[in-house]
Protein backbone atom coordinates (compact mmCIF):
# COMPACT_ATOMS: atom_id res chain seq x y z
CA UNK A 1 0.00 0.00 0.00
CA UNK A 2 1.23 3.80 -0.68
CA UNK A 3 1.04 6.57 1.63
CA UNK A 4 1.43 9.37 -0.90
CA UNK A 5 1.75 12.68 1.12
CA UNK A 6 -1.02 14.22 -1.42
CA UNK A 7 -3.54 11.46 -0.32
CA UNK A 8 -3.32 12.47 3.30
CA UNK A 9 -2.99 16.24 2.41
CA UNK A 10 -6.22 16.04 0.35
CA UNK A 11 -7.89 13.76 2.98
CA UNK A 12 -7.22 16.28 5.86
CA UNK A 13 -8.11 19.55 3.35
CA UNK A 14 -11.10 17.95 1.89
CA UNK A 15 -12.44 17.51 5.47
CA UNK A 16 -11.11 20.72 7.32
CA UNK A 17 -10.71 23.78 5.15
CA UNK A 18 -14.20 24.57 4.57
CA UNK A 19 -15.27 23.22 7.68
CA UNK A 20 -12.89 24.69 9.80
CA UNK A 21 -10.40 26.80 7.47
CA UNK A 22 -7.39 24.95 8.29
CA UNK A 23 -5.04 23.07 6.19
CA UNK A 24 -2.57 20.66 5.99
CA UNK A 25 0.86 21.70 5.06
CA UNK A 26 4.60 20.17 3.92
CA UNK A 27 6.93 21.79 6.68
CA UNK A 28 10.91 22.05 6.52
CA UNK A 29 12.98 20.32 9.96
CA UNK A 30 10.42 21.10 12.65
CA UNK A 31 6.68 20.83 12.77
CA UNK A 32 4.55 24.60 14.18
CA UNK A 33 0.92 24.81 13.97
CA UNK A 34 0.48 28.55 12.48
CA UNK A 35 -3.68 29.90 13.25
CA UNK A 36 -4.81 32.12 10.23
CA UNK A 37 -3.12 35.50 10.20
CA UNK A 38 -2.30 38.32 7.57
CA UNK A 39 -0.42 36.46 5.76
CA UNK A 40 -2.69 33.29 5.28
CA UNK A 41 -6.51 32.87 5.68
CA UNK A 42 -6.24 29.27 6.61
CA UNK A 43 -5.17 27.99 10.31
CA UNK A 44 -2.15 25.60 9.01
CA UNK A 45 -1.22 22.11 10.49
CA UNK A 46 2.89 21.97 9.55
CA UNK A 47 4.13 18.84 9.55
CA UNK A 48 8.12 18.15 9.52
CA UNK A 49 10.22 17.14 6.34
CA UNK A 50 7.66 15.49 4.45
CA UNK A 51 7.18 12.64 6.79
CA UNK A 52 3.83 10.80 6.44
CA UNK A 53 4.15 9.56 10.43
CA UNK A 54 5.03 13.47 11.16
CA UNK A 55 1.50 14.31 9.49
CA UNK A 56 -0.55 12.17 11.36
CA UNK A 57 1.48 13.06 14.48
CA UNK A 58 0.63 16.34 13.93
CA UNK A 59 -2.75 16.25 13.12
CA UNK A 60 -3.70 13.96 16.00
CA UNK A 61 -2.43 17.13 18.40
CA UNK A 62 -5.08 19.43 16.07
CA UNK A 63 -7.72 16.88 16.66
CA UNK A 64 -7.82 17.27 20.76
CA UNK A 65 -6.87 20.85 20.60
CA UNK A 66 -9.68 22.79 21.61
CA UNK A 67 -11.33 25.79 19.53
CA UNK A 68 -9.17 28.75 22.30
CA UNK A 69 -5.99 26.96 21.51
CA UNK A 70 -6.13 26.62 17.61
CA UNK A 71 -6.70 30.14 17.85
CA UNK A 72 -2.55 30.18 19.17
CA UNK A 73 0.69 29.57 17.47
CA UNK A 74 1.70 25.77 18.55
CA UNK A 75 -1.66 25.62 20.45
CA UNK A 76 0.08 27.76 22.99
CA UNK A 77 2.19 25.44 23.89
CA UNK A 78 5.73 25.56 24.92
CA UNK A 79 8.41 22.77 23.78
CA UNK A 80 11.68 22.04 25.28
CA UNK A 81 13.36 20.57 23.16
CA UNK A 82 15.73 16.69 22.94
CA UNK A 83 17.76 16.47 26.24
CA UNK A 84 15.73 16.51 29.01
CA UNK A 85 15.75 15.21 32.71
CA UNK A 86 13.75 12.78 33.99
CA UNK A 87 11.10 15.23 35.52
CA UNK A 88 10.67 17.09 32.16
CA UNK A 89 10.59 13.57 30.16
CA UNK A 90 7.67 12.58 32.35
CA UNK A 91 5.89 15.83 32.11
CA UNK A 92 6.63 15.10 28.64
CA UNK A 93 5.49 11.78 28.27
CA UNK A 94 2.23 12.79 30.21
CA UNK A 95 1.32 15.36 27.90
CA UNK A 96 2.17 13.33 24.63
CA UNK A 97 -0.14 10.14 25.55
CA UNK A 98 -3.24 11.09 24.10
CA UNK A 99 -1.79 12.68 20.98
CA UNK A 100 0.30 9.56 20.50
CA UNK A 101 -2.96 7.38 21.13
CA UNK A 102 -5.23 9.28 18.41
CA UNK A 103 -1.93 8.37 16.14
CA UNK A 104 -1.52 5.40 16.55
CA UNK A 105 -5.42 4.68 16.14
CA UNK A 106 -4.59 7.12 12.38
CA UNK A 107 -1.64 4.62 11.48
CA UNK A 108 -4.13 1.46 12.35
CA UNK A 109 -6.52 3.20 9.73
CA UNK A 110 -3.70 3.36 7.21
CA UNK A 111 -2.78 -0.04 7.62
CA UNK A 112 0.57 1.19 8.88
CA UNK A 113 2.70 0.40 12.04
CA UNK A 114 3.24 2.26 14.75
CA UNK A 115 6.12 3.39 17.21
CA UNK A 116 5.75 6.01 19.97
CA UNK A 117 8.28 8.44 20.11
CA UNK A 118 9.51 9.80 23.20
CA UNK A 119 12.12 12.36 21.40
CA UNK A 120 14.54 12.69 24.47
CA UNK A 121 17.34 10.34 22.34
CA UNK A 122 19.90 12.82 23.88
CA UNK A 123 18.66 13.26 27.34
CA UNK A 124 20.47 12.91 30.80
CA UNK A 125 16.72 10.62 31.38
CA UNK A 126 16.84 7.26 31.08
CA UNK A 127 13.60 6.58 28.93
CA UNK A 128 11.31 3.35 29.77
CA UNK A 129 9.72 3.22 25.71
CA UNK A 130 7.91 -0.29 26.21
CA UNK A 131 6.24 1.41 29.45
CA UNK A 132 5.56 4.81 27.70
CA UNK A 133 3.80 2.69 24.73
CA UNK A 134 1.74 0.12 27.11
CA UNK A 135 0.18 3.52 28.16
CA UNK A 136 -0.33 4.89 25.11
CA UNK A 137 -1.95 1.38 23.64
CA UNK A 138 -4.17 1.99 27.12
CA UNK A 139 -5.28 5.09 25.95
CA UNK A 140 -6.32 4.42 22.13
CA UNK A 141 -8.40 1.31 23.56
CA UNK A 142 -9.94 3.83 25.96
CA UNK A 143 -10.85 6.16 22.72
CA UNK A 144 -12.22 3.39 21.16
CA UNK A 145 -14.11 2.55 24.40
CA UNK A 146 -15.30 6.06 25.08
CA UNK A 147 -15.19 7.36 21.73
CA UNK A 148 -12.50 9.63 19.55
CA UNK A 149 -12.78 13.44 19.26
CA UNK A 150 -15.26 14.19 16.69
CA UNK A 151 -12.75 15.95 14.31
CA UNK A 152 -10.53 12.77 14.74
CA UNK A 153 -13.23 9.87 14.45
CA UNK A 154 -14.08 11.93 10.96
CA UNK A 155 -10.37 11.34 9.90
CA UNK A 156 -10.35 8.04 11.62
CA UNK A 157 -13.25 6.97 8.98
CA UNK A 158 -12.10 8.70 5.92
CA UNK A 159 -8.77 7.19 6.86
CA UNK A 160 -9.88 3.84 6.88
CA UNK A 161 -12.20 3.88 3.88
CA UNK A 162 -8.97 5.16 1.75
CA UNK A 163 -6.64 3.06 2.88
CA UNK A 164 -8.15 0.13 4.65
CA UNK A 165 -11.54 -0.14 2.26
CA UNK A 166 -9.93 1.56 -0.97
CA UNK A 167 -12.84 3.67 -1.63
CA UNK A 168 -11.90 6.41 -3.85
CA UNK A 169 -11.22 10.28 -2.45
CA UNK A 170 -14.58 11.33 -2.31
CA UNK A 171 -16.52 8.84 -0.92
CA UNK A 172 -13.35 8.51 1.41
CA UNK A 173 -14.08 11.79 2.02
CA UNK A 174 -18.19 11.53 2.33
CA UNK A 175 -17.77 8.95 4.70
CA UNK A 176 -15.74 11.29 6.80
CA UNK A 177 -18.05 14.27 6.91
CA UNK A 178 -20.98 11.95 8.22
CA UNK A 179 -18.70 11.83 11.38
CA UNK A 180 -18.11 15.36 11.54
CA UNK A 181 -21.27 16.28 13.50
CA UNK A 182 -21.96 19.99 14.35
CA UNK A 183 -19.31 21.42 15.73
CA UNK A 184 -17.96 24.69 16.35
CA UNK A 185 -14.85 25.86 14.11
Amino acid sequence: MTHRLEDIIALFDGLFQESHRTRLVRGGDEPLYLPADAESPWHRVIFARGFFTSALHEISHWCIAGARRRQLEDYGYWYLPDGRDAEQQRDFEAVEVAPQALELLFSRACGLGFHVSVDNLDGAAEVDRDAFHAKVEARARRYLREGLPLRAEALRTALAAFYRDGAPLAEALAAGRTRLLVEPA
